[in-house]
């Protein structure tokens, strides 16, 4: 199975694409996790997209694309995979449609988690994360909160809100998702490939949405371990 989460930031792509690999031992590559990482990293990458990622902007696709790349013409390709942030654009759509060809390898769906924006907004702005690059666990103030405020339950190292995570970085991040998901999941919906998900509902219920539309696609899905 092979499968792309589309939606925009706090619209629980994350959540969903962990539920995905346990259900199906898939495995999940998200390009903002491979970009957070450069950063904590101090990499070339990591200072090269950091004031992108600071502002809300997105990172230019010739960069994500090659980073894409990378991962699948190594010798670690993943052969069933979910998608968790790529492809962002109709650009990204195209030049990942032509590494998949290149690879012999096709997508199965493109599952859309639909969500409004002030509930996107609700949702990051109570976002805090652990400082600690080795863990990177994330809490909320009012879905999730940590045993003791301020501090990871993990690792016990203090909880920071991203620099991308306050209201006007948010809005940003919103509108250049808008300006670009529209034509990519035209893209999408014209191979047939899109199932829009409601990601207002608890995740259980989002993830049940998710594997109904899966099985429509194919009955042998539920069967999966």
């Amino acid at each position: 199975m092979r499968l792309v989460l589309v939606g925009p930031p706090g619209s629980g792509k994350g959540t969903q694409a962990e539920r995905l690999v346990q259900r199906f031992g898939l495995t999940v590559i998200g390009t903002g996790a491979m970009f957070r990482d450069a950063i904590a990293r101090d990499t070339t990458m990591g200072r090269q997209v950091r004031p992108m990622m600071d502002q809300g902007l997105l990172v230019p696709d010739p960069i994500v694309n090659d980073v894409v790349a990378e991962l699948f013409r190594g010798p670690t390709r993943p052969e069933r995979f979910v998608m968790d942030g790529y492809p962002r654009t109709y650009a990204q759509a195209i030049a990942f449609d032509a590494l998949l060809h290149l690879e012999y390898l096709s997508l199965d769906a493109v599952i859309n988690l639909a969500i409004p924006d002030d509930e996107v907004v609700r949702r990051i702005g109570g976002r805090r994360c652990c400082s600690n690059p080795e863990c990177g666990v994330c809490f909320h103030s009012m879905a999730r909160p940590p045993k003791v405020t301020g501090q990871c339950d993990v690792c016990g190292h203090p909880l920071l809100q991203r620099d991308d995570d306050n209201e006007e970085t948010i809005r940003r991040r919103l509108g250049e998702f808008h300006k670009n998901t529209d034509d990519l999941l035209t893209h999408y919906r014209k191979q047939k490939l899109v199932d829009d998900i409601a990601a207002t509902d608890p995740p259980d219920v989002i993830f049940q949405s998710i594997l109904t539309a899966l099985t429509r696609r194919n009955p042998k899905a539920q069967e999966v371990l």
